[in-house]
C-alpha cells in the first residue's frame, strides 16, 4: 500500500504542515508496478486473435495490389483496438482542490514546535488503528462513486449513411481536436464526444491524403477523418460557443474521392449496428 506521510518543516516557518498526498502520482505508481502484468495479458489477447489480423491483412495486400507492410498494417489494427478500447474507461472531472479538498494549517499555538526556538518537535499522539478519521487529516478526497455515464447513442440523421456523398467534405481528427480547443490533449475529442462519427484511414486513403497534401506520411500512425458538419455543430453548442481557445479556421476541410466515401459508408452502418 501507499501511504502518505506529513512533514512538518522547523524553522520560521514551522507553522506549516506540507502533505504530499496527490491521487494522481499514488495511482501512477500502482500502475506502473502492474504495467508488467498488463502488458502481458494484453499481449496474450492480441496473440489469441493473431490469425484473423494475419488474414485481414494478407487479404488488404492482395485486394490494393501495392507495396502493403503486412506487419504494419497488424501493428496499427491492434493500436485502434486499444485506441478503441478507451471508451470503456470514460474519463471523468478529478478534483484537485475545491470543497472535497482541504488543506490543514497549524496555527500558533496549537503545538509545541510552533513556539518560536522550541528545539524539539512535539510527539505526534498515537490513534488506535480502528479510530475513524478525524479533522487531523490534512487532506480527505469525497468517496462518492460517480453516476455510470450515459451509453454512446449512434443513431438518428447524424448516423444515416446515405448522408455522405462526393460533395461532404471532412476534416483530420487531428484539426478538429484543435479547432475546438483541445489541441493540448491529443485524441481528446474522440473520448469526449464518442457519439460522433470517425473513419480510420487505411493505407491507401493516407497515401491519397497525403499526395494532396491534406496530411503528413505518417507511416503506421492512425488517422482518423470527421465529418465537418458534425464540428461545426459542435463550435455552435453551447459548450464550445463561447469558448475563447475555439479556433475553427484550424480545421482545414476538404472532399475525398466517391470510392472513399463508399468506404465511410460502410464504417458508419457498420458503427452504428455494432454492439456498444
Amino acid at each position: 500500500m501507499i501511504k502518505h506521510r506529513q512533514i512538518h518543516r522547523r524553522g520560521r516557518r514551522s507553522h506549516m504542515t506540507v502533505s504530499y498526498t496527490d491521487p494522481q502520482v499514488s495511482m501512477d505508481l500502482l500502475r506502473a508496478v502492474l504495467q508488467p502484468s498488463f502488458n502481458n495479458d494484453i499481449m496474450a489477447v492480441f496473440k489469441k486473435y493473431q490469425k484473423f489480423f494475419e488474414k485481414a491483412a494478407e487479404n488488404v495486400k492482395e485486394n490494393v495490389g501495392e507495396d502493403i507492410q503486412t506487419d504494419q498494417l497488424i501493428k496499427e489494427a491492434c493500436r485502434n483496438v486499444l485506441e478503441n478500447a478507451k471508451q470503456l474507461f470514460p474519463e471523468g472531472e478529478v478534483k484537485r482542490a475545491g470543497p472535497d479538498v482541504t488543506i490543514k494549517r497549524s496555527r500558533p499555538g496549537d503545538d509545541d514546535c510552533n513556539q518560536r526556538g522550541s528545539p524539539l518537535l512535539k510527539k505526534r499522539k498515537t490513534r488506535p488503528s480502528a479510530a475513524p478519521a478525524s479533522s487531523d487529516r490534512p487532506l480527505t478526497f469525497s468517496s462518492q462513486v460517480k453516476p455510470k455515464s450515459d451509453p454512446i447513442k449512434r443513431e438518428g440523421p447524424k448516423w444515416d449513411p446515405s448522408r455522405l456523398n462526393d460533395s461532404s467534405t471532412f476534416v483530420l481528427g487531428s484539426r478538429a481536436n484543435k479547432a475546438l480547443g483541445m489541441g493540448g490533449t491529443r485524441g481528446r475529442i474522440y473520448i469526449k464526444h464518442a457519439d460522433l462519427f470517425k473513419y480510420a484511414a487505411d493505407a491507401k486513403d493516407k497515401q491519397w491524403l497525403a499526395e494532396r497534401h491534406h496530411m503528413r506520411a505518417t507511416g503506421g500512425k492512425m488517422a482518423y477523418l470527421l465529418i465537418e458538419e458534425d464540428i461545426q455543430d459542435l463550435s455552435r453548442s453551447d459548450e464550445y460557443k463561447d469558448c475563447p481557445d475555439v479556433k475553427m479556421d484550424e480545421m482545414k476541410p476538404f472532399t475525398v474521392p466517391l470510392w472513399m466515401v463508399e468506404k465511410m459508408q460502410k464504417a458508419m452502418e457498420a458503427q452504428r449496428d455494432s454492439d456498444l
